[in-house]
């Protein structure tokens, strides 16, 4: 009969741990070290202080990220830039398709010599984003792939 009311009293609630924690520790801390550990922890992406304690007093690693949001306003704006670099070079062939289609090829020539003028230029511009597109990946992106 006992061993009946032991085996209903186990079906429901949650199942116990291996390993539970059952040591508590207090420590005190002055306003300035409390805003040091606060900042620490919203840092490090962890969700529950204790195991933020935890690895802090152990020393395991603690992942901190650092979101500039400088540098993703840039990269996405740059991202944008080459987007419509691109759509521009789609457009070429048609825009010489219909110069040569709708004006004399004297006309399509003048027109097609101001369009390489400003194809130069447009390269020139190219590169420069090419340049900074690499600086910027080496200045922030490659950081955190040499940590």
């Amino acid at each position: 009969m006992d061993e009946m009311k032991n085996q209903e009293k186990k079906k429901g609630g949650r199942k116990p741990k291996d390993n539970p924690a059952i040591f508590r520790y207090s420590i005190s801390l002055t306003a300035e070290e409390n805003a040091h550990f606060l900042s620490l922890f919203e840092k490090s992406g962890m969700k529950i202080m204790a195991h933020f304690i935890t690895a802090c007093i152990f020393q395991k690693t603690i992942k901190t990220v650092k979101i500039d949001k400088a540098a993703m306003d840039y990269y996405m704006r740059l991202t944008t830039l080459y987007g419509q670099f691109r759509s521009v070079g789609v457009n070429y062939n048609q825009v010489v398709k219909i110069l040569y289609r709708h004006f004399s090829e004297k006309k399509a020539a003048a027109f097609l010599f101001k369009l390489e003028k400003e194809t130069k230029e447009m390269a020139v511009l190219c590169k420069k984003i090419i340049e900074l597109t690499t600086e910027f990946e080496q200045k922030f992106i490659g950081k955190e792939e040499g940590k």
